[in-house]
């Protein structure tokens, strides 16, 4: 037996024990994640603010630029989406963007990806899990410590316990080869699977794998009450993800509360990055200076 199938089942055992003794159920599980000291904020911007420049075909734009702009934000890490590398970028061209953010003075605080693990298996599916690896591949080169993966959503026909079942064996594969290589992936609350918080955390409790946590975004839950909703996934948060507004069911779209989200996140512990994820039409280079500085403001206010 390998060592982490023994703890993982020496583990299992050991806590349904525990909470047979107290009569309670037992119910697999990740724990919180437990952060030694008070919490701690770092700050990062995601490439996606900027997709409309990075996607226009002139090439006018790039991750060059878009580094440097994050420079001189004063940012102490930047967010590399991994839409706007080039389909077939070289290891050579990883090398070189990470020796530009160091110079520049900046952790690659993640990358992202767009995943679908509820296909069923054959080619899709296979290609699907084949892309996260890749990416982990190029995480681990770039030094970039987290991805943000999507569980995907269930497809016409398909019986929900069934793309639940896909998705969290899609997870724990692509966890086993990225915890080879050091890297961690967070599951994002964004629709399918997780569009509600009781969908999200049915999937955290069932993905076993030290590799893997939660990318809370602030945007994508639409509950009556999205910051209780924050504070049932704060405990399990890899990364943070903030929009600028939210959308909570039966009330106007209205600003994001940052000073909330800030406290959610303290009484949870964390200790990570806060990455501006910019959605609003106001042009992003005019808007994401100022809104860096509100948010970094709200954060290191006290509470």
């Amino acid at each position: 037996m390998q060592r982490r199938d023994f703890l993982k089942q020496a583990g299992g055992l050991a806590f349904g024990s525990a909470v047979a003794l107290r009569g309670l159920p037992a119910a697999r599980a990740i724990e919180p994640l437990q952060r030694p000291g008070v919490p701690k904020f770092k700050f990062s911007l995601a490439a996606y603010s900027y997709r409309d420049l990075l996607q226009d075909k002139s090439g006018a734009y790039t991750l060059d630029h878009f580094v440097r702009d994050c420079a001189q934000m004063q940012l102490e890490g930047t967010e590399l989406t991994s839409y706007y590398f080039p389909p077939q970028v070289t290891d050579d061209e990883l090398r070189r963007l990470k020796r530009l953010c160091f110079e520049l003075g900046l952790d690659i605080s993640g990358t992202a990806v767009g995943n679908n693990f509820c296909l069923p298996p054959g080619e899709q599916r296979a290609a699907e899990i084949a892309d996260v690896k890749r990416w982990i591949d190029r995480a681990e080169l770039l030094g970039a410590p987290v991805i943000r993966i999507f569980s995907g959503a269930a497809a016409s026909g398909q019986a929900p316990a069934e793309a639940h079942r896909l998705a969290v064996a899609g997870m724990e594969e692509c966890c086993a080869y990225a915890g080879e290589h050091g890297v961690c992936l967070a599951l994002e609350n964004h629709g399918g699977l997780t569009t509600t918080v009781e969908g999200m955390l049915a999937l955290v409790k069932d993905v076993q794998s030290p590799w893997f946590g939660v990318n809370l975004d602030t945007g994508n839950f639409h509950s009556a009450d999205i910051y209780a909703d924050f504070a049932k996934v704060a405990p399990y948060t890899l990364n943070v993800q903030v929009k600028v507004s939210v959308k909570p069911e039966g009330q106007p779209r209205q600003p994001c509360d940052f000073k909330r989200v800030a406290q959610i996140l303290r009484n949870s512990g964390y200790r990570g990055y806060v990455v501006l994820e910019y959605e609003e039409k106001e042009d992003p280079r005019q808007a994401c200076p100022r809104l860096v500085d509100d948010m970094r403001e709200a954060f290191l206010a006290q509470a």
